[in-house]
């Protein structure tokens, strides 16, 4: 089944340094992008990541100091990449809670303002936990009868990815082959920042998802301890969370003085 779109879908993979979305960085990038009309245009780069690269990493996708020593950084890349998504929608494996929110992070600090707002998510890996609770090259082989070649390389991930989508479509019924549905429906929560440190109540109101102030509404803590602000901003968060917290705190002062 092929999907049916209604604006341009980008499938993407990042190999990484590691799993920390605030600190660790991008070393290799790929992107299937699909169009409603079912062309598709795909680009895959290495990137430096200025930083070194753990050996324990390396062990898992293969990408070492050396090999990527004298690539583009994500900064330079960045006008490309962002080029190549703005318009569309995102689809990946386990993106929504990893890809995504490291994305978002290295466009921010290349100094691209990129906003998730109007932007739908569809996680294939959720799709496939609900349905089957498997790995991606077992959801390959599952869905599409073919090994997963080259595991860990961003590019036969995507790919992999892509076709899987395709294939829950034709095994399930009651899977819409609309892309709002699909983002919905692979959502696990719904968070403010991705990353899952702002989330929203029954209400639709933004809350903490963490910490001290864990389920209490965020303009209310903002207000009762102006200093939580700051801290957050001067600590180890990921920038998009920053983002969304200083949205929320100018929405606030903006009310006040209305």
């Amino acid at each position: 089944m092929e999907l049916n779109l209604t604006r341009p879908i980008c499938f993407f993979d990042l190999e990484t340094t590691g799993t920390n979305v605030a600190k660790d960085r991008i070393v290799e990038i790929a992107i299937l992008k699909v169009f409603p009309n079912g062309n598709k245009e795909s680009k895959t780069w290495l990137v430096n990541p200025e930083m070194p690269i753990p050996k324990e990493v390396v062990a898992i996708h293969g990408i070492s100091d050396e090999k990527v020593a004298n690539e583009p950084t994500f900064k330079e890349l960045s006008s490309q990449v962002h080029d190549m998504i703005k318009g569309c929608d995102l689809g990946g494996y386990n993106s929504n809670r990893f890809d995504i929110p490291l994305l978002v992070e290295e466009l921010l600090r290349a100094g691209i303002d990129f906003e998730m707002k109007n932007v739908v998510a569809v996680d294939v890996q959720t799709i496939f936990h609900k349905k089957e609770q498997r790995t991606l090259a077992a959801a390959y082989q599952f869905y599409c009868g073919k090994d997963l070649i080259d595991a860990h390389s961003a590019e036969a991930d995507t790919t992999a990815t892509y076709e899987v989508l395709k294939s829950q479509l034709d095994r399930y019924d009651d899977l819409q082959n609309d892309m709002k549905y699909l983002a919905d429906y692979s959502a696990r929560n719904k968070f403010a920042d991705f990353a899952g440190f702002i989330a929203y109540d029954k209400k639709g109101n933004e809350v903490f998802a963490f910490g001290k102030y864990r389920g209490k509404n965020v303009e209310k803590v903002l207000e009762e301890e102006p200093g939580y602000f700051g801290w957050i901003q001067n600590a180890d968060f990921p920038l998009y969370t920053k983002k969304v917290l200083t949205a929320i705190k100018l929405r606030k002062l903006n009310t006040k003085l209305k």
